[in-house]
């Protein structure tokens, strides 16, 4: 039985390398009952079911590996209830939610101020608030021949994304790694094509941490490049492409088996992309989101030792009052099981760091509150 689930996970993740499509599991004639997705996931007789029919939502790719095992695991308990999550990206994924066309969105970034307020035609007599729920490194995934442990920095990292470091065998690079034959092979830097939370984030960390020239975004500003749609696109993209390099989370690295440079920070030893080290990152994030808004302000300049620093987290984003009555109760309930214990429990073996205790304990009594 153990063999049989980490066999399903691993087929879960790998399910992520395919071009990103609609995810839609229904709950009828599902015999699931041991709960997909293993190292603690939820038997779906612990997740209470409210709600029937058809569950809507889209948004960040990032989190499409957990809403595979939670969409799962929610269908295997709760029957005659579908939920089909689109990975379409962090900014496709607000912007259906603020036209009032699914029930939640999925972003790696936190709302805007211009969006909360548009979200109030939504939200009838409410808003829109952001609702941590997954976290997790962004690896920097790379495809260079014999260069099994490749170390970047901030600056070295924003030169490459912007065309200005061009070869592997740059003095730049060759200084991080003493020792390493490096490759007079041209650097094919891959990013976004789709307007994303990743790229936001990732671009946050160049700009605080490298000096990145441009203002971080969820569309791409920087110059040069290649462009692929999805964390599954771009990964993909390095996997077939000798000299590429980009940035996706570490799942996707994991599931492709791409290798992933360690980061010189300024802490003692370069750090790898791990959910251990990026948890260390995450558990000092600052809440700045007001009220029952839990949108978080990262750390990209840490030098902890341990803490990898290129991480997000990604939010469910819904309306704390005025959800349509045919939605509310799956939407409820399907929210109070993925910031579960049980539901958070089953991150980890993907790939991505559980929530910090403090801030699991705000987002699980903010969701019961959603009406």
């Amino acid at each position: 039985m153990k063999l049989q689930r980490k066999n399903r996970v691993r087929a879960l993740a790998v399910g992520a390398l395919a071009v990103s499509g609609a995810l839609a599991l229904s709950a009828c004639g599902s015999d699931d009952t041991t709960g997909a997705g293993g190292g603690g996931a939820a038997k779906p007789s612990n997740i209470k079911c409210d709600g029937k029919g058809k569950l809507l939502a889209s948004g960040s790719s990032a989190q499409k590996n957990a809403m595979d095992v939670w969409v799962q695991n929610y269908a295997g308990a709760c029957k005659g209830t579908e939920i089909n999550y689109q990975p379409t990206g962090s900014g496709a994924g607000v912007t259906t939610f603020l036209q009032g066309q699914t029930a939640f969105a999925g972003s790696d970034s936190a709302l805007k101020p211009d969006e909360v307020a548009k979200s109030k035609k939504v939200c009838k007599g409410g808003q829109a608030i952001d609702l941590p729920m997954v976290g997790g490194p962004i690896a920097v995934g790379y495809n260079v021949p014999g260069a099994d442990n490749l170390v970047l920095d901030a600056k070295t990292l924003s030169k490459i994304f912007n065309s200005e470091i061009k070869k592997w065998n740059d003095p730049a690079i060759k200084q991080l790694n003493p020792g390493v034959k490096l490759p007079d092979l041209k650097i094919q830097p891959f990013h976004r094509s789709d307007d994303s939370g990743t790229t936001d984030n990732f671009t946050k960390y160049l700009k605080a941490a490298g000096g990145w020239k441009h203002e971080p975004a969820k569309k791409w500003e920087g110059e040069g490049g290649q462009a692929a749609s999805g964390s599954a696109g771009v990964s993909s993209q390095v996997k077939q492409t000798s000299g590429a390099i980009s940035y996706f989370e570490l799942s996707y690295a994991t599931a492709s088996k791409i290798q992933t440079a360690k980061l010189n920070t300024g802490a003692k030893e370069p750090v790898e992309a791990t959910v251990d080290n990026a948890s260390k990152a995450i558990s000092e994030a600052k809440q700045v989101g007001k009220g029952d808004d839990l949108a978080l302000d990262l750390n990209y300049t840490t030098k902890a030792e341990g803490a990898y620093p290129i991480t997000l987290v990604t939010y469910e984003i819904a309306c704390d009052k005025g959800n349509k009555a045919e939605t509310l109760p799956a939407t409820k309930s399907f929210l109070t099981y993925i910031s579960s214990k049980d539901g958070q429990s089953a991150l980890k073996a993907l790939g991505y760091a559980p929530l910090p205790t403090e801030i699991a304990d705000k987002v699980r009594a903010t969701v019961a509150k959603i009406s």
